[in-house]
């Protein structure tokens, strides 16, 4: 390797410095994510863990409208100006319409005629995010300042802090409603943090003009509508198993999704890494093109993996989280959701390929009529599943399922033509032998303990994925050069 290419740039450095942070945060907040559902499905039992599951669902859509765009407005005005009346305005903006969506989700739960109790849990975990939401608008500020190792440490705060007070206050008699009041213990640390964070790097929240407010409710809206098309769909769906399924079908569901979101955790991260690269050669088709097909064949790659760890380790996953028994019914809606996660990988990178070339409102309105579609499949899907499987979470993952495809059709129509070829079909191709051989060859060998099965379940798909060609040898020395890259802009040399 030449000696200019072994220097990285002032750029190069923060650019792997962020990303090194990034990292650290996801799988941070991943483990901690875990352990708290662990001990909230074992402690609460299925039944309020299903309750759990709504209000988060409920909650987590709900701050769609208190965050409105301001992830990617604050973060990229913050990095351009100065920011200390930005930073004000969105706190502001973010107590006045929490205080206001808070009032909204009182009126809605009525309507849709939940009992007087969970309506009561619902709007209290509205305003229980509150905190949390003002830490946020900290750490998009720091992102614009390049710090993400102080919005990692704001974010894994929170969850540390929430964890650390839930699970004592579990095994000392609390019950759901103290679960739902410490969410607002964990965002409070994370706040105090984030206060204390931004003194240091002199960056101090003031009083806002009025029309900062207007500035963040207008620029936001682009990336807003977006957001919440994307958002509806889990609130939707956790609205709808609600009515059509007893609540510890919930649970189940809620357990599985769960487990999920564990193991499709690095499409966003590789579609998030990709968008830089993606904006820079939108222009151009043939870039374009070029750009997408190396990162088809690792997303592609990544969703079989993923689907192979759902299919054979279901069981193991749902016990070692859950425990066995209650949350047995878990294991077939996970192993459901299998088949789907390739085709939700490609996906998040198609659909984020269609952001750097400028169509955000277009997809915005491709996925709200996907989750149109799924909701109508759900309404038939669920309660047939429900009378012949006893688990209606599986209908609801069938309609996920059957709208990933007409998803991926809107994305493939979006995207310029003649930048998606033959290299995805055969991406899959390879990705099915790979995949399919794997789990031929656990099925004929004899059982073993999931802590050698798993590594070498991976093991065995990597080298299957190496033969095939869906693996290249400069995919290898590119993984390799950026290990190198990441750890010099760090500050750690390497010899040679």
């Amino acid at each position: 390797m030449s000696e200019v290419r072994d220097q990285l740039t002032p750029l190069n450095r923060k650019l792997a410095r962020n990303a090194f942070f990034l990292l650290i945060s996801q799988v941070a907040l991943s483990a901690l994510s875990l352990i708290l559902t662990a001990v909230l499905g074992r402690w609460l039992g299925v039944m309020e863990f299903g309750v759990y599951y709504l209000l988060a669902s409920l909650s987590t859509f709900v701050y769609v409208f208190v965050d409105w765009g301001q992830s990617a407005y604050l973060t990229r005005e913050s990095a351009s100006r100065r920011t200390g009346q930005l930073l004000g305005g969105a706190l502001v903006y973010r107590i006045a319409v929490a205080l206001l969506a808070a009032l909204v989700t009182a009126a809605l739960v009525k309507v849709v005629g939940y009992d007087g109790r969970t309506g009561f849990l619902i709007v209290l975990a509205a305003v229980c995010g509150l905190p949390l939401a003002l830490s946020q608008a900290y750490g998009y500020v720091f992102r614009g300042r390049d710090r993400m190792d102080l919005d990692a440490a704001v974010n894994i705060t929170g969850k540390a802090v929430t964890v650390a007070v839930t699970v004592p206050a579990l095994y000392l008699g609390g019950g759901l409603l103290t679960v739902v009041l410490l969410q607002a213990a964990g965002g409070a640390g994370a706040l105090v943090l984030a206060t204390f964070m931004s003194a240091s790097i002199r960056v101090t929240a003031q009083r806002p003009e009025r029309g900062i407010l207007r500035e963040l409710a207008r620029n936001g809206t682009p990336i807003a509508v977006f957001l919440v098309a994307m958002a509806v769909q889990p609130f939707i769906d956790a609205v709808v198993l609600s009515k059509l399924a007893p609540v510890e079908v919930v649970g189940w569901y809620g357990a599985a999704r769960t487990i999920m979101g564990v193991l499709i955790a690095p499409a966003p991260i590789v579609g998030t890494a990709a968008l830089p690269e993606l904006s820079r050669v939108s222009a151009s088709v043939k870039d374009l093109r070029l750009a997408l097909h190396g990162t088809s064949r690792l997303m592609v790659g990544l969703g079989v993996l993923a689907a192979i760890g759902a299919w054979q380790f279901a069981d193991v996953a749902v016990g070692l989280v859950y425990g066995r028994g209650d949350f047995d019914p878990a294991i077939a809606v996970l192993k459901t959701f299998a088949p789907v996660l390739p085709l939700l990988f490609v996906d998040i990178l198609f659909a984020n390929a269609i952001i750097a070339v400028g169509n955000t409102k277009k997809i915005a309105i491709v996925k709200a009529l996907s989750v149109a579609v799924a909701t109508g499949l759900s309404v038939v899907l669920i309660p047939l599943c429900q009378s012949r499987l006893n688990n209606g979470g599986i209908g609801l993952v069938l309609a996920f399922g059957l709208t990933e495809i007409m998803m991926l059709t809107g994305l493939l129509c979006l995207l310029p033509r003649g930048t998606v070829g033959p290299y995805v079909l055969l991406a899959f191709l390879r990705a099915t032998v790979a995949g399919g051989s794997t789990m031929v060859i656990f099925w004929v060998l004899p059982s073993v303990t999931p802590w050698l099965a798993i590594p070498a379940c991976v093991a065995v798909f990597l080298a299957l994925a190496y033969a095939t060609g869906l693996i290249l040898r400069t995919d290898l020395a590119r993984i390799v050069e950026s290990i190198e890259g990441t750890f010099r802009g760090l500050g750690f040399g390497f010899k040679g």
